[in-house]
């Protein structure tokens, strides 16, 4: 009996959830028939009189009401009867789009009872199709900008929701339900922009069509735009991530004291469980849970921000397709696909011995007539033999099944690039050894500078040196002069250094041969850089 009961059981939930599935596939038939009037052939009218009624709120009206309005508009509904008008108005009702209207009707005669006793009003669902209707026809073909700079805002106030919620005593309700619903209405706007703008650019690169100038625009704008936005959201991604690390643990608490702060039209919920309310966005923890995973790897899923660069990759190899597709149709290279296409439908709509002289006339192919031999390969055919009866030509593959002029061949072996990097290296170490041979010879000139005639190498070292311990000096002036202090400059691959300061009254000659160098009121010395340094007492 036992084994019969659980039986019964499965059968009953079984049932149950056919039911369930049922209502739910009956429910959505209802919704998308909201979407009929859109596709009806009378579309233009349905159009004109749902716009009058999206322009009114909690407001019902009637068929004289709908032709006085329509008229104003000297849209495509002005010119509706009332008759035709009332059987529009009952299709609307029949899809979901308009309800009949419950209120009272007051009238003081008959007539004005039968005008006025079918009123319509607006459904949640029609209002809402309407208004994506009308986005569609104001800007469906339309490069909607990308709203980057609301993304450091998301970032601003995660960081601000962040510190919050980690404050000592918790979050104040009201401020974190202002940031909350500021945060996901910039978010919400940032995520549709990117949207559309990424809709459109699939729509643009996917055509074949481009001349040169729009594809100059197109490039620019994906090298320059597309690149600047997935940068900035690259360098946000990582941040707003962390941010919503720190606020996830604290969520639950901040939400429920939300909640009994301001629950609004949620406890219509729980007095009627029947009624379905949709919250603002923020107040569900299923909105965060979104707004996560734009920005993290979950469950396994690639975020949105890698599904970003994913789509900035394609678009550039659309682009690249494109450039390749203009340089074969600069080079004579281009696609004859529409040209077949035409040969092919005169091909179906041919007669039998029309096709053969149709072939005969597009490729100048001619049925064997004749066997032969191979032709000699070192023999030389005048220019004035015809092809008609001049040897075979040997026509190579790519041109014969791919149509392509390219030649190919074996790929290319990898350049042997050791003996550059030989040459390299031995000029390196020359080079090395002149500087180091320079700061020797200054090492053992320091002190008897105007005795002695330096080399063009060892003339460089001490002006590079010198440059830059004037540029490490600091000046101090007092009431009759001024000193350096720190002139020094070292260079700790060669072991020298180079310490200078003011001597007044003093000039130093520095002799080379590529010419003097004179310095005023300045010593120079150079000693070894482990060494100590050489002061002022020393000059």
């Amino acid at each position: 009996m036992s084994v019969t009961v659980r039986r019964l059981e499965v059968m009953e939930g079984n049932e149950r959830k056919t039911a369930h599935g049922e209502e739910a596939g009956a429910e959505a038939w209802q919704r998308l028939s909201a979407y009929a009037y859109l596709s009806a052939p009378e579309r233009l009218e349905y159009v004109a009189v749902m716009r009058v009624f999206c322009g009114t709120l909690l407001a019902d009206l009637s068929v004289p009401d709908l032709l006085a309005k329509l008229a104003e508009t000297d849209g495509p509904g002005a010119a509706l009867d009332a008759e035709t008008l009332t059987r529009r108005l009952e299709e609307l009702v029949r899809w979901g789009s308009l309800l009949r209207s419950t209120h009272t009707v007051r009238a003081t005669s008959i007539a004005e009872y039968q005008r006025s006793r079918s009123r319509y009003q607006l459904s949640k669902l029609g209002e809402r199709v309407q208004r994506d209707a009308d986005e569609v026809l104001a800007g469906a073909d339309a490069a909607r900008e990308v709203s980057s700079e609301l993304l450091a805002l998301v970032d601003r106030g995660l960081r601000e929701i962040a510190a919050m919620a980690e404050a000592p005593g918790g979050a104040d309700p009201q401020q974190a339900l202002e940031r909350i619903s500021t945060l996901f209405v910039q978010f919400a706007e940032f995520a549709e922009s990117v949207r559309d703008f990424y809709a459109y650019l699939g729509q643009v690169l996917a055509r074949y069509d481009l001349d040169s100038a729009e594809y100059q625009g197109f490039k620019e704008l994906l090298l320059d735009y597309v690149e600047a936005i997935t940068e900035d959201v690259s360098f946000r991604a990582p941040r707003i991530a962390a941010h919503l690390d720190s606020v996830w643990p604290h969520l639950p608490a901040l939400l429920a004291r939300i909640d009994a702060h301001a629950a609004g039209i949620g406890a219509l919920a729980d007095g009627l469980p029947e009624t379905r309310v949709q919250r603002s966005r923020g107040r569900d923890r299923a909105d965060w849970e979104g707004l996560r995973e734009w920005f993290t790897v979950t469950g396994g899923h690639s975020s949105q921000v890698d599904q970003l660069r994913d789509a900035t990759l394609r678009a550039l190899q659309s682009l690249l397709a494109n450039a390749k597709r203009m340089l074969r149709s600069a080079s004579g290279e281009m696609s004859r696909r529409k040209d077949l296409l035409r040969l092919a439908a005169w091909f179906d709509a041919a007669e039998p011995e029309e096709a053969h002289d149709l072939a005969v006339a597009a490729f100048g192919l001619y049925g064997a007539r004749h066997l032969g031999v191979a032709p000699d390969p070192d023999r030389s055919v005048p220019a004035y033999v015809s092809w008609w009866t001049g040897p075979v030509v040997e026509v190579p593959v790519a041109l014969r099944e791919r149509g392509s002029r390219v030649p190919r061949g074996r790929a290319a072996a990898a350049e042997d690039h050791s003996a550059q990097k030989r040459r390299l290296v031995e000029q390196a170490r020359q080079q090395a050894e002149a500087r180091q041979a320079a700061a020797d010879e200054l090492r053992s000139a320091s002190g008897r500078f105007e005795q002695v005639r330096l080399s063009a190498p060892a003339m460089r070292l001490l002006l590079e040196l010198l440059t830059t311990a004037l540029g490490n000096a600091q000046l101090h002036k007092d009431a009759h002069d001024f000193l350096l202090d720190g002139a020094q400059a070292a260079d700790e691959d060669l072991g020298i250094r180079l310490t200078a300061w003011r001597t007044p009254g003093r000039s130093m000659v520095l002799k080379s041969v590529d010419g003097d160098l004179t310095a005023d009121d300045l010593t120079v010395a150079v000693d070894s850089a482990s060494g100590p340094a050489v002061g002022e007492a020393s000059a």
